[in-house]
């Protein structure tokens, strides 16, 4: 294989963040669209310019000249039709989060196994040269020892018929934007927390609309978030040290122009971000780990962790304790 031919698993708006660097590389090439409704896929494939639709989700896995899918399907079909087009031998690049228990990750993980084929998380910040900065700042230890990280994700959530707002599909705001502040804690503090706390306030159908929560790691590192859907849009991260301080205005959708901010006393240091497509560090990972045998960045036992450090922080919400994680 020298091309990688990808399948879009819906017509999902996320589609056009990741259009743009599939078709941009050399390695790989947008082929085919699905849709549950045929004439919706031919509409969508027309004015996408995609050279085939498909009627049904089975029909794009069937396909021979399908080598890769791209699932952006709500929280609750992550995990089943990344496993049914696992079976179907097609490399899966899954939207966040995973899945929404350990138990369905560890099922992917199996499928993934024994086809012999690669799932991986569409994390698609973790790709991007700032964070690869960043994480290149604190192994030089410019802010010293790990002591503090703190994050926030909100928008507001204005439209009464989205997806997020049911329960049975993975609706809430922890499990759409605080899965961003909890990985990029956990990317950062380079282990797995010990015990969580989080509070959460529901709205009509149940779902969190805030949620604010702490991660306890081992040998005292401690982490804070929040995210929710009724605050304006907002995202930054502090990474706090023994010396100094990292801050990111965006951490979480850079695109350049943005700025990485170390402050050390009363003097701070602005450091341009480093430019890069959003979405095209995900693709590049993909053709890496498909087309070159390499390891994708975020493994499936990483993701398996962030699924269960999320499942924890709703499970103390809900019984008003903190929670133990288990150490694997």
């Amino acid at each position: 294989m020298k091309k990688i031919r990808w399948g879009l698993l819906s017509t999902a708006r996320i589609n056009r963040a990741v259009m743009p660097p599939i078709r941009g590389s050399e390695r790989s090439e947008l082929h085919a669209v699905a849709s549950r409704d045929i004439v919706k896929a031919k509409e969508y494939a027309k004015e996408w310019h995609i050279p085939h639709a498909c009627g049904t989700y089975e029909e794009l896995l069937a396909r021979e000249d399908i080598d890769a899918i791209y699932n952006p399907l709500p929280n609750h079909l992550h995990a089943e039709w990344s496993i049914r087009a696992a079976e179907a031998g097609k490399h899966v690049l899954c939207e966040k989060p995973l899945a929404l228990s350990v138990a369905e990750v560890d099922q992917m993980r199996a499928a993934a196994k024994k086809h012999n084929v690669v799932i991986t998380e569409a994390f698609m910040y973790k790709h991007h040269p700032q964070t690869l900065k960043v994480l290149e700042l604190i192994a030089q230890e410019a802010i010293g020892e790990l002591l503090l990280i703190k994050g926030a994700f909100t928008f507001y959530l204005d439209r009464p018929d989205d997806v997020r707002w049911v329960p049975e599909w993975g609706g809430g705001s922890i499990w759409d934007v605080g899965c961003y502040p909890i990985s990029f804690a956990r990317l950062v503090a380079n282990a797995e927390p010990v015990e969580v706390f989080g509070w959460q306030a529901t709205g009509s159908t149940g779902i969190d609309v805030v949620f604010s929560g702490q991660l306890r790691f081992a040998g005292g590192l401690l982490a804070q978030f929040d995210c929710g859907f009724r605050a304006p849009y907002r995202t930054a991260l502090e990474i706090v040290g023994t010396t100094g301080s990292i801050e990111l205005a965006s951490p979480f959708k850079p695109e350049g122009g943005e700025w990485i901010k170390i402050k050390r006393g009363d003097r701070a240091e602005l450091i341009e971000s480093p430019r890069g497509s959003l979405y095209q560090g995900e693709i590049e990972d993909m053709e890496r780990a498909i087309l070159d045998g390499q390891a994708p960045r975020i493994s499936l036992e990483n993701s398996r962790a962030n699924v269960g450090t999320i499942v924890a922080l709703l499970e103390s919400a809900r019984s008003g304790q903190a929670v133990r994680l288990a150490q694997t």
